[in-house]
């Protein structure tokens, strides 16, 4: 692979890497929470793979390194590693109010149960 496919190739998967990790914050907005661990998984392995072309292409030594598609490729990658550590963040957020919520409905529950129970007892 040239220079020049292997700096698309971090593009690729830096690119691959932000889309499912946007997957895993919107499955984990929508209580789904399996399945937002899969895209974040997805999103690590497509992190990884980039992360592995760039140091193949660091070590070449190759003097075109310093080229503005290089730059912004390396941007592209870490840009998404950015993201994933922050939707990470986001979808614990998504999975402790949901858990709040869970605990909320059944008080609520327990408070109507409560009071159905003792209108019918005074009355």
């Amino acid at each position: 692979m040239d220079f020049e496919q292997q700096v698309w190739q971090l593009v690729l998967h830096g690119g691959n890497a932000r889309s499912c990790a946007y997957e895993a914050m919107d499955a984990a907005e929508s209580g789904d929470f399996k399945s937002a661990e899969k895209h974040l998984k997805e999103a690590e392995a497509a992190f990884r793979e980039g992360h592995q072309v760039l140091t193949t292409l660091l070590q070449s030594g190759d003097d075109q390194l310093s080229g503005l598609l290089m730059m912004h490729a390396q941007d592209h990658l870490m840009t998404a590693q950015a993201e994933l550590n922050l939707i990470r963040r986001i979808i614990h957020q998504q999975q402790s109010i949901q858990n709040l919520e869970q605990r909320l409905q059944i008080l609520e529950e327990t408070r109507d149960t409560y009071a159905r129970n003792h209108h019918r007892h005074s009355k």
